[in-house]
């Protein structure tokens, strides 16, 4: 096992699919369901799952405001579909009581790509630290970038109804992707985000 110990946000959704991805990269796994489980690790992934759900189980664990103040703080956070749209800045189509963690400036749409019937798998084309990698990924009931603000990196996008849309961004310490990269073998944007948590640790 190395670096720090990293969490996963295991209050409902994609948690062991996480974890098995970050254990195939030797790293030691924290699943993060009070604030003291928070303070024990040098990272943190926010899966995807059902985000009206993941917000109620937020407040209710007192987790909220202790998670917001950790990532404003510069905690390396990867968040995946729900993930994302909890990270984002403005939510379309979202709940008026859904809990914003203003981590990231993007504007994303709940269910953009379409409801269940529409979920699909694609490649997703990698820019930057990912310059032409073909990633392979799910997308269920996904969040659809509509716009990113200044800062905001495109790692990461997708062909879809003809048109190339970001589905990988990062801005800081924040990593976030519309699909689920855990639920594929392919582990290389995990490792990114082993990086980011190794370089913020140093």
């Amino acid at each position: 096992m190395v670096g720090a110990p990293i969490g996963v946000l295991a209050l409902q959704g994609d948690v062991r699919e996480h974890r098995r991805s970050l254990e195939r990269l030797g790293r030691v796994v924290v699943e993060v369901k009070t604030p003291s489980d928070l303070e024990k690790v040098g990272g943190i992934v926010l899966p995807g799952g059902e985000s009206t759900a993941i917000s109620l189980l937020l407040n209710s664990s007192g987790l909220t405001e202790p998670l917001t103040r950790a990532i404003a703080g510069g905690l390396p956070t990867f968040g995946t579909c729900a993930g994302l749209v909890l990270l984002a800045n403005s939510i379309l189509d979202g709940r008026p009581d859904q809990v914003q963690l203003h981590g990231l400036d993007v504007v994303v749409r709940r269910n953009g790509y379409g409801r269940q019937l529409a979920s699909f798998e694609g490649i997703v084309v990698g820019h930057g630290p990912l310059e032409g990698a073909s990633l392979p990924a799910v997308f269920i009931r996904a969040p659809i970038i509509e716009s990113i603000g200044d800062g905001v990196e495109v790692l990461g996008t997708v062909t879809h109804a003809d048109a190339e849309t970001p589905t990988l961004v990062r801005r800081g310490s924040v990593l976030a992707s519309s699909f689920h990269p855990e639920l594929t073998s392919d582990d290389r944007i995990h490792h990114l985000f082993c990086a980011m948590v190794e370089a913020a640790a140093e």
